[in-house]
């Protein structure tokens, strides 16, 4: 029994072995399915990641390249600015070059400009002394008070070029001295030198006073009625009468009588006062312009023709002459010669 009954055990057995091995087929083709799907998962993911990983890999080489790019250009830059830095090194190292030449030409300058600022200095003392020495000629020898107020007006311009300490004190004094001449009467000498030259001028055609025999008077018109032939003989006879007859006076001076050479004598005599006069009026003789003019009027009072007209036109002229004041107490500029004579020496200047 034991043996029919181990006999169809293998047949039961047989039957799900092959139930076993189906189940199993079934397995593994589900396993395999399920590997494939997976396969196919793992390709596609594997794919997409890669094709990530590509994309990821352009993005980091475009990144890379505007990266090399960019650090080009920034070197690029870099470079350009230092080679711009280099060329204001040198540039600023030319400017600084040519800034020491322009200081030692300023300095070179500066020191050109004050020795021609002393110069001209030394030139501007130079022409006040010149002016104020000749206006003192021109008040001491010839009294010329305007050539004198011109020459101190033209050291009182100079002076302001100087710029040392004592030109403030030489411009008090110099001040001083043009007020004093400007206040003073100064005759006008061209007038009078030419009322002299028409005197001079005049002498030679006055009348003289005497020829020897009384002075005519003009006939009386006659009568412009007619008369017969008795009352013009009567007439004639008369006239001849009257003629014959000089009544003179004696109770008063009579001209003197002169010779034609005397005359011209005492002509050129008469121009030789005039003259004299003329020479006192430049050297500012009061007491000679006075004097010669006096004498010169007397003169043609005496000798000549004191009714003439010229002649009386001739002697109020010069006793208009006479009475002009032609000196004046003028400055002799001490305090101003003084001060120059501190300036051109230079004392007290620091």
């Amino acid at each position: 029994m034991t043996t029919d009954n181990e006999t169809p055990q293998p047949a039961a057995a047989a039957l799900p072995a092959t139930n076993a091995t189906s189940g199993g087929a079934r397995l593994a083709g589900a396993a395999l399915a399920v590997a494939a799907i997976a396969l196919a998962v793992a390709g596609w993911q594997w794919n997409d990641s890669r094709q990530r990983i590509a994309v990821l890999e352009q993005e980091m080489a475009r990144r890379v390249a505007e990266a090399d790019a960019g650090s080009k250009e920034e070197r690029g830059a870099r470079q350009a600015l230092r080679e711009q830095i280099e060329s204001v090194h040198g540039k600023l190292g030319a400017a600084e070059a040519r800034i020491g030449e322009f200081a030692a030409r300023a300095d070179a300058l500066q020191a050109l400009y004050q020795d021609i600022a002393r110069s001209r200095e030394e030139a501007a003392v130079i022409e006040v002394e010149q002016a104020v020495t000749l206006a003192a000629q021109q008040l001491q020898l010839a009294g010329n008070v305007p050539s004198a107020i011109l020459a101190l007006q033209l050291a009182e311009a100079r002076l302001s070029r100087i710029e040392r300490p004592q030109a403030a004190a030489l411009k008090k004094p110099l001040r001083a001295d043009l007020e004093r001449l400007a206040a003073l009467p100064v005759p006008d000498m061209a007038d009078l030198n030419a009322r002299l030259e028409r005197l001079l001028l005049a002498v030679d055609k006055l009348p003289p006073g005497a020829h020897g025999r009384p002075r005519t008077k003009p006939e009386p018109a006659p009568d412009a009625a007619p008369q017969g032939w008795w009352q013009r003989t009567g007439g004639e006879i008369w006239r001849e009468l009257r003629g014959l007859v000089r009544i003179q006076r004696f109770d008063r001076e009579e001209p003197a009588l002169l010779a034609p050479g005397q005359e011209f004598i005492f002509r050129e005599n008469l121009k030789l006062r005039l003259l004299n006069a003329r020479l006192a009026l430049l050297q500012r003789d009061q007491a000679t312009w006075r004097g010669e003019l006096t004498v010169a009027g007397d003169w043609l009072g005496r000798h000549f023709d004191a009714e003439d007209k010229a002649v009386q036109a001739a002697r109020t002229e010069l006793r208009e002459l006479a009475g002009v004041a032609i000196a004046a107490d003028l400055p002799d500029l001490r305090e101003t010669r003084a001060a120059l004579a501190q300036l051109r020496n230079g004392k007290g200047a620091k």
